[in-house]
């Protein structure tokens, strides 16, 4: 068995991982990042859909230390992204361990030291074991793709595929097309859909919050004013914009789309076309989810069914990180979303150097805790 000592260990080699590598060279800390993809950021190199863009203006999706080209536009597109993120990847000479499949994490006490056992997946196919005084966690929640299981589903004669293996509607024009899931990566994948003419449906099955991008920096009153006179102030203005769309299949929910995040973890839809497509027919809301599958035939729990040439779901992902991590100290919930006795998670760090980065929680913000303050806090021990 193979084994490495570093004075940091981070799992993930996704967009936070790379922050933290970047915060922890400047510092000229030692380190090590394990990656069970044999690329970087892979949710966005491998994972994405063509006609991704950041939904943040670009000042605001900056990776530590490294600002985004003055050329590039508002809202960066995925292929400019991706090409920011191998600069950045290049300028501060990061060096991910691929293809390292972590199957423990655990702290010893004695050596006061984390020790972190990862299959090489790549090559050899033994264990390697990796020693360091600190762990950062940036796996995200986005690890592993998650389809329900449905009765009847392998039955289906058409096309059935998770979102993060589609690219672009063109395959499917003209195609009867259900989307199931409605969060921000289905309802964008039913506008690209219904723009290469393809003829879509999507289950909506909870109330959603609709905002515009503009809408988002709202948040900055946060600061300012309770969070629940800023719901207030988005509602309004989500009104104001998108109209009642309870007509559409579409409800609002009775709480903010602030209070939504921060106790259920839901995201509010950040619209970039589809409202105006469901009002205009050529996206089909569908209230109810499926309750079983025949051959073509899709029926939904409310009786109804519908024939459909194509599933995509975009039902999101499950966390595994809550598997490996070992010691009731330690313990994630089972989306792998860390679980401190505080309801304030917008800085969470465990004892014994443990840290997660890029996790979004029940944080609007995303991190628990941002990369550089990681460092300096790990700098601050040595």
């Amino acid at each position: 068995m193979q084994e490495h000592n570093k004075v940091v260990i981070i799992v993930g080699a996704g967009t936070s991982g790379l922050a933290m590598a970047g915060c922890l060279s400047r510092l000229a800390i030692p380190y090590i990042i394990l990656e069970r993809e044999d690329c970087f950021a892979s949710l966005w190199t491998k994972y994405s859909y063509d006609r991704l863009h950041l939904h943040l203006r670009k000042q605001f999706c900056e990776l530590p230390h490294m600002s985004f080209p003055t050329s590039y536009p508002t809202y960066v597109p995925k292929n400019q992204f991706i090409r920011y993120l191998e600069d950045y990847v290049s300028h501060f000479s990061i060096r991910p361990m691929y293809k390292r499949n972590v199957e423990s994490a655990q702290y010893d006490q004695v050596s006061k030291k984390w020790i972190v056992k990862a299959k090489n997946v790549g090559g050899s196919g033994e264990m390697e074991e990796y020693f360091g005084g600190f762990l950062v966690l940036a796996t995200g929640e986005t690890t592993d793709p998650y389809i329900p299981e449905i009765e009847g589903l392998s039955s289906f004669n058409g096309d059935v595929l998770h979102s993060t293996k589609y690219k672009s509607g063109k395959e499917f024009e003209n195609k009867k097309v259900l989307v199931v899931g409605a969060g921000n990566s289905g309802m964008e994948i039913s506008l690209d859909l219904a723009n290469h003419g393809a003829k879509t449906s999507i289950i909506v099955r909870s109330p959603v919050h609709f905002l515009s991008r503009g809408m988002l920096y709202f948040f900055v009153l946060l600061k300012l004013f309770p969070s629940s006179m800023v719901d207030s102030l988005l509602v309004l203005l989500s009104k104001l914009v998108f109209g009642n769309l309870a007509s559409y299949g579409i409800e609002r929910p009775q709480k903010g789309p602030i209070y939504m995040k921060a106790k259920y973890g839901k995201y509010p839809i950040i619209d970039v076309g589809t409202c105006r497509k469901i009002k205009s027919g050529e996206i089909q809301v569908l209230p109810a989810e499926i309750g079983s599958i025949r051959g073509g035939q899709v029926e939904l729990k409310n009786g109804k069914s519908y024939q459909f040439d194509a599933i995509i779901f975009c039902t999101g992902f499950k966390s595994s990180t809550n598997l490996w991590i070992k010691g009731d100290d330690y313990l994630l919930k089972d989306d792998g979303i860390p679980k401190p006795s505080s309801p304030d998670l917008w800085e969470w760090k465990g004892k014994n150097g443990l840290y997660c980065v890029g996790l979004s929680g029940r944080g609007f913000n995303g991190s628990k805790m941002d990369a550089q303050n990681i460092a300096n806090d790990i700098k601050s021990f040595l």
